[in-house]
């Protein structure tokens, strides 16, 4: 991967006026795009048979009192306990929303049938952005061509996470040692020792080699019901699909110090993390 901004992007929404597009570079110059995705990391994931993705370079992120999107401008960039301050005037930014909430990302209901009906939130970040679904999620750690080799559990810049690898990683793969990690056939991977995140970690400079080359970081950002406090805070991650498993729970890709589960499910009040993937 090449990459081509040091940058945060961001889509600027107000009252009857068309959206436009703004790429915030590291040196304060702001650059209107026609595109979004003309800036976005090329590496190609397999998150099917013939289908091949490119994911957003953070996760995303969303300010109420501007009705501002963005994505974050580290991949292991996260909010934390700040996002309980979640509400319509709030002037901060939130990263952890209820299921299908693209329509409504303030929404705090606490109650999983007050989320019916799945809102893509790539539809506020322009053509060809949208969520993985289940079998997506199952497809990119459990059944692409060496799938297992291509996450590592660990850590960059002290944050928690699991790195992701695409199809055409050039340099070392990882191990089944690097991730003491054993493969159930139910499609998870897990370890009761737990300790995982401390099998790979990275500086930020050497992370910054790895984002070069194509890898891609899902942080553990933890995880909000409701307005309450958030839980889990670089301890678990939680990424949404956009697949339903019933009519009040949703399913998610889980990851935590013991391991991956591309399909968790649970209810869908529960606020969690979103990356968008694009579309090749």
């Amino acid at each position: 991967m090449k990459k081509i901004f040091m940058a945060v992007i961001a889509l600027m929404m107000t009252a009857n006026v068309s959206a436009r597009f703004y790429i915030y570079l590291s040196n304060g110059e702001v650059l209107q795009a026609d595109s979004i995705s003309t800036v976005a990391p090329p590496a190609e994931f397999s998150v099917g048979e013939s289908k091949k993705v490119y994911f957003a370079h953070g996760n995303l992120q969303y300010q109420a009192s501007t009705q501002t999107w963005r994505f974050a401008e580290n991949q292991y960039d996260t909010i934390g306990g700040a996002n309980s301050n979640i509400s319509d005037s709030y002037s901060g930014w939130i990263d952890l929303f209820g299921w299908g909430t693209g329509n409504n990302p303030i929404n705090t209901s606490t109650i999983s049938e007050d989320y019916p009906t799945f809102n893509d939130w790539g539809n506020n970040i322009g053509e060809g952005w949208r969520t993985l679904t289940k079998d997506e999620w199952e497809y990119l750690f459990c059944r692409r061509t060496d799938a297992a080799h291509l996450f590592g559990m660990g850590s960059v810049n002290g944050v928690n996470g699991t790195i992701v690898l695409p199809d055409d990683w050039a340099g070392d793969k990882f191990t089944d040692t690097d991730n003491g990690l054993n493969y159930s056939e139910e499609g998870y991977y897990n370890n009761n020792d737990g300790g995982r995140f401390s099998f790979n970690t990275y500086t930020a400079e050497q992370w910054k080699t790895m984002e070069e080359a194509g890898a891609v970081f899902l942080p553990a950002p933890g995880n909000r019901n409701g307005t309450e406090e958030v839980i889990n805070v670089n301890l678990a991650g939680f990424y949404w699909s956009a697949t339903p498993s019933s009519d009040i729970n949703a399913y998610f890709l889980y990851i935590s110090d013991y391991g991956l589960n591309p399909h968790y499910s649970n209810g869908r009040q529960n606020a969690i993390s979103v990356r968008l993937v694009h579309d090749f």
